[in-house]
């Protein structure tokens, strides 16, 4: 299909038009519950997923979800699949606990329908993971990458994708452990493979490089930090656009390194550019522009600017007010 072809190649908009123009035609001649509509239903909100529009890919997903499970049953590798994407949607939005809850759905299927060293069930297992990660249970997070990465160089190979996508990802715990020389050395393993296996422009290559930027950051080389990032941002812009979740991570994190040498100015343009693009791709509750305001306070408060500090802290307050 056409449509799979612009989305891999990252031509969203193009993908989208052939997707509407197929479903429409599975709907007339097929009706709206055959597999070929569903799979369509399914491709689309794998494009919202992947433009960050996380609320909408929900509403898609959930549509091929309960059509799937009439189909094909809860166990099908396919309603399954649905249920993994549903989980890292609800990840990626901050709701870590219910990430887990249809991660752990996801495994037991998976594990049931394809056995417990099937690729797909890595992948699950991985980023169970990666939501102990978020959530800073970094011990646990471990156990459950060491256990992905075990299978996928078994499964996969040392250079597989996958298997870096788990290499970096323990490398972001030894990062957040503070332990700064471990992370290097597994970031550096990561990319040298990413950009072996991917591309120096894929997403998973950029998101090491962001990583090695945050590393550097937290070490207080803020001068080679910035050059990562800038990498990072660069790559990022002109593979997922300026207001992708990963972009705007980067451009919030250059904003920490101006805020830390003292360039507030500067710093207080990166935020505000990180702010209103969380709002607009993430909604004001999501923790990523939660902490972007918080920092807006504290760079307030150091600019001696109390006014415009007491103006987003009330703020604040009441977003968590009315998100509660």
């Amino acid at each position: 299909m056409l449509g799979d072809i612009f989305r891999r190649h990252g031509q969203y908009e193009q993908a989208m038009e052939w997707y509407e123009r197929a479903l429409a035609g599975y709907e007339n001649t097929l009706g709206v519950d055959h597999l070929d509509t569903l799979d369509t239903v399914h491709n689309m909100a794998s494009v919202f997923h992947t433009q960050g529009q996380y609320r909408k890919a929900l509403e898609w997903y959930e549509r091929v979800l309960a059509e799937r499970e009439k189909a094909l049953g809860v166990d099908h590798p396919d309603t399954v699949h649905t249920v993994h994407r549903m989980a890292l949607v609800f990840g990626q939005q901050g709701q870590y606990e219910k990430a887990l809850e249809w991660y752990e759905r996801a495994l037991a299927g998976r594990e049931k329908a394809l056995g417990a060293d099937d690729p797909s069930t890595l992948n699950t297992v991985n980023n169970m993971a990666v939501t102990f990660d978020e959530q800073g249970q970094y011990g646990k997070a471990l156990e459950w990458y060491e256990r992905a990465l075990a299978g996928y160089e078994k499964a996969l190979g040392v250079d597989h994708p996958s298997t870096l996508d788990t290499v970096h990802n323990m490398a972001l715990i030894f990062k957040n452990q503070g332990q700064y020389e471990k992370a290097l050395e597994w970031y550096e393993r990561a990319l040298a493979g990413c950009e072996k296996a991917l591309g120096v422009d894929h997403p998973s290559t950029l998101a090491t490089v962001n990583n090695m930027a945050v590393t550097f950051d937290n070490q207080g080389q803020y001068g080679k930090a910035l050059e990562w990032y800038e990498r990072a941002l660069a790559g990022r812009e002109k593979a997922l656009g300026v207001d992708h979740p990963s972009t705007l991570d980067t451009v919030h994190n250059m904003a920490f390194i101006f805020d830390n040498q003292g360039q507030y100015e500067k710093a207080l343009e990166w935020y505000e550019r990180a702010l209103a693009g969380y709002e607009k791709a993430l909604g004001l509750h999501h923790p990523r522009t939660q902490n972007t305001l918080h920092c807006l306070v504290d760079l307030y408060e150091s600019m001696g600017q109390t006014d415009q500090a007491q103006s987003l802290q009330a703020r604040l307050h009441a977003s968590k007010s009315s998100h509660n």
